[in-house]
């Protein structure tokens, strides 16, 4: 059932099985296998996907090449609708642990906002990542393009790149060591933009000359192009540098904020988890970009049933429950 501010009051006294953090790719498939198993779900959804705005998904498995990201994102919700799963637009601001439950705090719309506290017995976060854009004075210039042929991920779109011009905006020195070097597998063609925002070593400034790679630290002024496909970028000095391609490498903005008081193991920006999807708290799974591993849908889809089909097997076998709450203490 869609949840509103209105149908919100007799589901308050409800324990859920599950509450999902997140309603992409990795929390659609968690809530599907739920609701398969017959438990019951709640995905509570800030609606800003990462796969949402990806404008052609050309890698996914038994979709027709340059289908949208929300396609499928639209397409799984009413699945998980039709198994009357619940779902509610909001923001997950704060996370307690109970004991036996969860208390959620929620933040549900935004004029007027109200905060209802949900209960469910396990929590599976899937609430992903959110990529650095480079910051100009008009960002809906950079969303003209961002999703069609300016990327933000070499594994899912180096394809897509071939052989082309590609401009390369990063946001480290460090994005440049482990990036560039890799997407030069798909192509020789690499102009490097540090966007004025950080310096170059002369070691790798050296390096980058050897390979035969242009680098310009101008920061840029607007990208260039039309019908979504960005040909080239302006820069503040009036240049142009001509493209064909892009790849965004300027980190990311991992969503758990809410899991702070939790106090769960960290690797960098990641959770920590074990092979099933669980945090160093027993009741507690991550999945998809919030896990160290491999950011893909398709991983995230498999991260999902995963999680989704250990939590069936706990709650049909409590000793094992018990077992692993004794091994995290």
């Amino acid at each position: 059932m869609q949840l509103s501010k209105h149908k919100l009051q007799q589901h308050l006294d409800h324990v859920y099985d599950t509450l999902i953090v997140g309603g992409g790719a990795g929390g659609l498939s968690a809530g599907i296998y739920l609701q398969r198993f017959r438990l019951s779900s709640l995905i509570v959804d800030k609606g800003k996907a990462r796969s949402f705005w990806m404008q052609e998904l050309q890698n996914y498995l038994g979709l027709p090449p340059g289908t949208p990201g929300r396609e499928l994102l639209q397409k799984g919700k009413q699945h998980y609708l039709s198994l009357n799963g619940d779902w509610l637009n909001g923001y997950v601001e704060e996370v307690v642990d109970e004991g036996e439950t969860f208390a959620v705090r929620v933040k549900v719309g935004r004029q007027d906002s109200i905060y209802p506290v949900l209960r469910a017995k396990y929590l599976i976060a899937a609430s992903g990542i959110i990529d650095h854009l480079p910051p100009l004075d008009e960002m809906q210039n950079v969303y003209e393009y961002a999703g069609h042929n300016l990327h933000v991920c070499m594994v899912c779109d180096g394809y897509e790149m071939a052989d082309k011009q590609c401009g390369f905006f990063a946001g480290s020195e460090a994005s440049i060591e482990e990036i560039v070097f890799n997407l030069s597998w798909f192509t020789p063609y690499i102009t490097i933009f540090t966007h004025g925002v950080f310096s170059v070593s002369p070691e790798l400034r050296q390096k980058l000359q050897e390979y035969g790679y242009r680098l310009v630290e101008t920061p840029i002024k607007r990208f260039l192009g039309q019908n979504h496909q960005m040909s080239g970028v302006e820069l503040v000095d009036g240049s142009v540098v001509p493209l064909e391609t892009g790849l965004i490498s300027m980190g990311a903005r991992y969503h758990h904020h809410y899991l702070e008081g939790l106090n769960l193991e960290r690797k960098g920006g990641y959770l920590v988890t074990d092979n099933l999807g669980r945090t160093s708290h027993p009741r507690i799974f991550a999945i998809g970009d919030l896990k160290v591993g491999l950011n893909q849908v398709t991983v995230a889809v498999g991260d999902g049933a995963v999680s989704a089909t250990e939590i069936w097997r706990e709650v049909r076998h409590p000793r094992k429950w018990m077992e692993n709450l004794q091994m995290a203490v």
